[in-house]
């Protein structure tokens, strides 16, 4: 795991790039406490700060192949690294470390762009042909690991692991984006392409680039369609689609637990992180390290659970007491290091500092077996509203116009309707706006100026992608596309690295994903019974009873310590002067939250609040010199 960072152009001088990109591997040293390099060749200068997780004594970066015509910097891991060696190895190409980077560095030596799709694993990386004099940089198929990038105006190219970077290069204005911060209103995220900065863009999920003579041209490598083609045959039975999940689970696990440094779990009361605890238990490599996070609120914390958990599966558990009055002293130095604005990731933040603490560098997590096993109220809810939409478009107009304005005045939930009765025309745009945080008349109504409809940018992508496939895939497709990757992957990356742990995703893996893409998507769950073909595959190993647990989304005590510990946090940011410095927002409607949140019981409506105060805060942070 890396901070990666380039600086491309022939109107530069050498010094001035290595300059720049001293700067930007330094802000991100967080990333990479362990070593740093830098290095030039022609037009091109790469650097990097290195987590060293395989090969920790070698492995330096940028590395070079022997010949000195490719050049790379890479953040990530490749776990297939080993299989690719080997068959490499009879190509002619020698190696000289045990680390995934000088495995990589070949492939994209032996086989360009092609050897994308070979790769298994989390990663951004640039690689530089010096005797072409053309970069390719590439992203993994879900978006685990960021790349952002600055297209210059005249030809240049700089780019780096985290936004923060980039503006260190003192290449990169930190201008504010209106359009990324209604964005961000909508999806409690800036989607890719676009960044919450103007001119500033993120590779999107299984997309590559290559930029050359000062051009630069991206395109889509892999996505669901390559899942949908694959040479796999469905199980023939729902008996044996179970017993192949287990097969294909056990592949990813022990896929993911490969390092030379040690390796824990985070660990919660639900299902997911303890299906992937106790299946790394079932495999092996001495007593896993486990971490939860718990609350002094009652109804909040899931410790005792988590621990019942960790007791079944003979971990050595380490649980940490989170409280508002810490999260408050620690606010202004978690928004100081946030790329872009978020409303969620605050638990991520704390277990992986934990983690770290506790003795690990690497921990494995149970992100994404929501978006695959249905464990959102998406995949109940948006079917059934997308089998009722062609009767809604068959009413008159003058009644649906009725309708929508009468709702339209109702409460958050029906303002939210109203935009998927409205702007919906199948199960992924369904999905995607059901996923909105604010509705569209609340969005228009807290920012200033224009504020027009604009679609999810992988909502048509998608919906051509499942075309045809049922609106179970679809719903899937939208989550992992969505919500996973604007949200939870990006904040997972930010604050894991913040604490240097390196966080891994099992679920979020190409060949499982792809392997259940070829299965009937009605056997991954059914509405009545969510995730039942992951517990059907795994019953074996988990905790009696947890099978049979209603699932609890992982809340902390926001609603609560917002009108306690947060409070004055809350109050300065929502202070008149603080909402109008930026020029982003209407204030008197922002305050109009505020105070409603306050006066209210409403204990859904504090994640809108804080959202919109993280949006606040993130524009109102001092400017970089």
């Amino acid at each position: 795991m890396c901070g990666i960072a380039g600086f491309l152009s022939a109107q530069h001088a050498p010094a001035e790039r290595a300059a720049a990109v001293a700067r930007m591997t330094a802000a991100m040293r967080h990333r990479g406490p362990d070593d740093d390099g830098l290095g030039t060749w022609g037009d091109a200068t790469l650097g990097m700060c290195r987590l060293a997780i395989f090969d920790p004594a070698n492995g330096r970066q940028p590395m070079s192949t022997p010949d000195g015509r490719w050049h790379l910097v890479f953040n990530g891991a490749i776990y297939n690294f080993r299989a690719l060696r080997a068959e490499l190895a009879t190509r002619g190409r020698p190696f000289h470390t045990e680390c995934d980077t000088e495995v990589l560095l070949a492939a994209v030596a032996e086989w360009g762009e092609a050897c994308l799709p070979r790769l298994r694993g989390m990663f951004a990386f640039a690689a530089w042909d010096a005797q072409e004099r053309r970069l390719l940089v590439a992203r993994d198929p879900f978006g685990i690991k960021p790349l952002y990038f600055r297209n210059q105006a005249r030809g240049g190219l700089v780019f780096a692991s985290e936004l923060n970077a980039l503006l260190a290069s003192g290449q990169v204005d930190p201008d504010l984006d209106p359009a990324a911060a209604s964005a961000y209103l909508a999806y409690l995220a800036v989607p890719a392409p676009q960044t919450i900065y103007r001119h500033v863009f993120s590779l999107r999920p299984g997309e590559c680039a290559v930029w050359q003579g000062g051009n630069l041209e991206i395109k889509t490598y892999w996505s669901l369609r390559d899942a949908a083609a694959a040479d796999i045959t469905p199980c023939a039975t729902r008996a044996d689609f179970h017993a192949g999940l287990r097969a294909q689970l056990e592949d990813s696990i022990r896929a993911h637990v490969v390092a030379d440094v040690p390796v824990g779990a985070f660990l919660s009361g639900g299902l997911d992180s303890t299906v992937v605890a106790a299946l790394m238990t079932r495999l092996g490599g001495g007593r896993l390290r486990t971490f939860s996070l718990g609350f002094g609120e009652a109804g909040y914390s899931e410790a005792e659970a988590a621990a019942d958990n960790a007791r079944h599966l003979g971990a050595e558990h380490h649980a940490t007491v989170l409280g508002g009055a810490q999260v408050a002293a620690d606010l202004g130095r978690i928004v100081r290091s946030l790329d872009q604005p978020t409303g969620d990731g605050i638990n991520t933040y704390y277990v992986s500092q934990a983690a770290r603490a506790g003795g690990v560098t690497v921990a494995l997590s149970g992100l994404g077996a929501d978006e695959l096993f249905g464990g959102y109220p998406s995949f109940r809810d948006v079917p059934r509203l997308a089998r009722w939409l062609p009767l809604w478009r068959a009413l008159p107009a003058p009644l649906r116009t009725g309708l929508l304005a009468r709702w339209g005045r109702g409460d958050e939930r029906h303002r939210k309707l109203v935009d998927c009765l409205r702007h919906g025309n199948d199960a992924v745009s369904l999905a995607l706006l059901r996923r909105r945080v604010f509705a569209e008349s609340d969005r228009a109504a807290l920012l200033s100026g224009d504020v027009p409809y604009a679609a999810h940018p992988e909502e048509s992508r998608l919906a051509a992608e499942v075309a045809g496939a049922g609106p179970l895939a679809a719903v899937s497709a939208a989550e992992l596309s969505g919500y996973m990757a604007d949200v939870l992957l990006r904040d997972s990356d930010i604050m894991s690295m913040a604490h240097s742990l390196e966080l891994r995703v099992p679920f979020v893996d190409r060949p499982l994903i792809t392997w259940l893409w070829r299965q009937p998507a009605e056997w991954r769950t059914t509405p009545a019974r969510p995730k039942s073909a992951l517990v059907a595959a795994v019953r074996d190993l988990l905790p009696p009873g947890l099978a049979e647990r209603r699932k609890r989304g992982f809340t902390l005590p926001f609603a609560v310590w917002m009108r306690g510990e947060l409070r004055p946090f809350l109050d300065d940011t929502f202070a008149p002067a603080s909402v109008s410095r930026s020029g982003l927002f209407v204030p008197a409607a922002v305050q109009e939250r505020w105070h409603t949140f306050l006066a209210g019981n409403d204990s859904r409506s504090w994640s809108r609040v804080w959202s919109l105060a993280m949006l606040i805060a993130f524009a109102n942070r001092p400017r970089p010199a």
